[in-house]
């Protein structure tokens, strides 16, 4: 039996949650794996949560050095997030000659290249399962499972909060600000949501998946991002009516030796498998050259669900794994730029307010097709008594840059009332 002594900086939703996986599945956990997993000595800076989870004064501290010094602790489990002091911890815990659990994506998406080669220099392992998904294994997957193959696409619902949101204006044909605030009566999303809903935490995530995929870190900045606040129940109305349902989707895949990145709301055809992905879970469809298509698909966040995989990475250096191999610290980069949202093709779904009048569709086609782009199909929505009314198109594959010079050539126009909606629409 291999034991493992562990020293957890940060306890609150996710730490508490390791804690007590820790105590409550300690003799399962070591009779399925043959690793003992025990809890040396725990950290937070409120004295209150260690009474609450029952943890004992000879194992707690406030003071993360303690955990990071001590010449008992063979992993440092970092949970507290953020940047700093986040990155300095995980540095001096990897130079003081300890391993490192995380899952603290924001900082990997940023740092991970210089944490890794820390790590690599002091001949120890960093392990963030946990950041990505919750408790679905798509780390493990891409650098052991799917080791052969070389993906080159992600399509992910990668951020619950986003998912619940969008799930629950099309169940109960709720405003997106009436989701919200059921999503915070009912703990799915934060007092400030801005992270999830304008999809920063998912292009968090994706440029980690990418990392791994793709050997390339790719900068923050690089990733289009579209939030989904200004969605409609009425858009989420009419792709109902045309098949479809709007996910938030992050999308990575490379096309020859580029790289489409992006984050946005995406129509999906209502019997594609990610639109099944309801409320908080997520997926993740990620496309093989030897085993195809594969989705992962689980709860992506929680207590529970985030330490399950937290301690999967404890188990595997318990087992002694090797530090990190050639899947990331020697392959080469897989792409060699990203491509700007302009470069994309795509077909989109629009929905203008336009005058009730004879003539107003061909107008609005004309615009469209002297910049080269075709409709698939039409539908407009009669009000009776209304002066402008909603007209909804779907186009045929266009550029994203020729889309975007017609529309500000039609919402310039007399018969057009307000800006025109814009959603993209995915072929998978």
């Amino acid at each position: 039996m291999n034991k493992l002594n562990v020293g957890i900086i940060g306890l609150g939703t996710i730490g508490s949650g390791v804690v007590k996986a820790l105590r409550e599945k300690r003799r399962l956990i070591a009779e399925r794996s043959g690793v003992d997993l025990y809890l040396s000595l725990a950290c937070d800076t409120r004295r209150s949560i260690a009474k609450k989870l029952g943890i004992p004064p000879s194992l707690f501290t406030t003071d993360p050095q303690e955990v990071i010094r001590s010449d008992k602790i063979d992993v440092v489990v970092e949970l507290i997030g953020g940047h700093h002091p986040a990155k300095e911890l995980i540095l001096q815990s990897l130079k003081n000659g300890k391993h490192v659990v995380t899952a603290n994506k924001a900082l990997l998406a940023t740092d991970i290249s210089e944490i890794l080669s820390v790590a690599r220099k002091s001949a120890k392992q960093l392990k963030f399962e946990a950041s990505v998904c919750g408790g679905i294994p798509i780390i493990k997957a891409l650098r052991e499972g799917l080791v052969a193959n070389k993906v080159d696409s992600f399509y992910g619902i990668i951020n619950g909060t986003s998912n619940y949101l969008l799930t629950k204006m099309r169940e109960e044909s709720l405003s997106f600000f009436e989701a919200l605030a059921l999503a915070k009566k009912k703990g799915y999303a934060e007092r400030n949501p801005r992270f999830d809903v304008e999809g920063i935490d998912a292009a968090h995530k994706l440029i980690i998946l990418m990392f791994l995929a793709f050997a390339k870190l790719i900068p923050f900045e690089k990733i289009f991002r579209e939030g989904i606040s200004d969605i409609s129940e009425l858009d989420i109305k009419y792709a109902q009516e045309m098949g479809l349902v709007i996910k938030p989707l992050a999308i990575a895949k490379k096309v020859g030796d580029d790289l489409e990145a992006r984050v946005h709301p995406t129509l999906l055809p209502r019997n594609h498998m990610l639109a099944a992905v309801n409320g908080v879970f997520n997926a993740v469809l990620c496309r093989g050259d030897m085993v195809g298509d594969m989705l992962f698909y689980g709860r992506g966040a929680g207590s529970f669900p985030t330490a399950s995989a937290i301690i999967s990475d404890l188990v595997d250096l318990g087992k002694g794994c090797l530090p990190e191999g050639p899947f990331v610290s020697l392959a080469k980069p897989r792409v060699k730029r990203v491509r700007q949202v302009e470069e994309i093709i795509s077909s989109y779904y629009l929905r203008f307010t336009a005058l009730d009048k004879p003539g107003v569709l061909a107008k609005i086609a004309g615009v469209l097709g002297k910049h080269h782009i075709g409709i698939a199909q039409v539908s407009q929505k009669e009000y009776r008594r209304a002066k402008f009314v909603p007209v909804v198109m779907i186009t045929d594959r266009s550029r994203e840059k020729d889309l975007r010079k017609a529309l500000e050539d039609i919402d310039k126009l007399a018969i057009v009332k307000s800006k025109t909606v814009k959603i993209r629409m995915e072929v998978i």
